[in-house]
């Protein structure tokens, strides 16, 4: 599934230093687009898998660092049971099917989210495909699955306020830094850009804390069509972007000419 690192596809002129480490991804329109070509949503989905495999092999010879993945909501149970079910039984058979082939070609897989109201199989499986041996790390991927960004906020609050309560930390002393290290992707780096699907312009509940400096891109393109070029024009985008984090673009232009210098 996955080959050598390649250069970012023809066409495209990123400079290596202007690839996001770290790209975020809220797949959206697997039901439009099964719509549109009169099939069931669960044909939707099913493709959806396959841009799956697509944009991790296209991250992985564009030099990217860390792809996270929305893949199941925790308002997604309010969909009908019966795209529930195929949701999670597809969820499983791609685990099964990708997970080994994926470890030997250096993805690390991590999950965030609660995994609680999962069958025991499917987090068991979850569990063993974390704990796979790697030849090296060349992708870190994680699936957001069950995942809520305001759940993934209250959830390190709690664990911090049990820090504070068993003496580990003074609350004194709680900065941002003390609850990022309870938030799901610590210790990974923030998401640089952060890309929708689908073509609405939100980001739904996803990564809320952590997407404070994100760039934010979306895009009308359906997520089975989501190809090698739907993301080039997004990393492309990402290159042309200053990210002046609160500061000027003068001072900005400064550091990077100190740098360069």
């Amino acid at each position: 599934m996955i080959d050598g690192v390649l250069p970012v596809t023809a066409g495209t002129a990123v400079a290596p230093d202007r690839v996001p480490r770290h790209i975020a991804i809220v797949m959206d329109g697997n039901g439009r687009w099964a719509t549109q070509r009169r099939r069931p949503r669960a044909f939707g989905h099913r493709a959806g898998v396959k841009a799956v495999r697509k944009t991790i092999e296209s991250c992985m010879r564009a030099g990217v660092e860390v792809l996270t993945l929305f893949a199941f909501s925790s308002e997604n149970w309010s969909r009908p049971a019966g795209e529930v079910r195929h949701l999670l039984d597809l969820f499983l058979r791609s685990l099964r099917n990708e997970a080994r082939e994926l470890a030997s070609n250096g993805v690390r897989l991590r999950f965030i989210g609660e995994r609680e109201r999962f069958s025991p199989e499917l987090r068991a499986s979850m569990a063993e495909s974390e704990s796979a041996i790697l030849p090296s790390l060349r992708l870190t991927l994680n699936i957001a699955v069950n995942y809520g960004g305001r759940w993934d906020i209250v959830n390190a609050a709690r664990e911090l306020a049990r820090a504070a309560r068993a003496g580990l930390i003074d609350p004194e002393q709680i900065d941002q830094s003390s609850l990022e290290k309870y938030l799901s992707l610590n210790p990974l780096p923030e998401p640089d850009l952060f890309i929708r699907t689908g073509g609405d312009s939100r980001i739904s509940n996803f990564l809320l804390w952590h997407l404070a400096y994100t760039e934010l891109y979306f895009t009308p393109i359906l997520w089975p069509d989501f190809d090698d070029a739907a993301l080039n024009a997004a990393l492309g985008e990402f290159a042309r972007r200053e990210r002046r984090f609160g500061k000027t673009s003068a001072q900005v232009q400064d550091a990077r000419e100190g740098v360069d210098g």
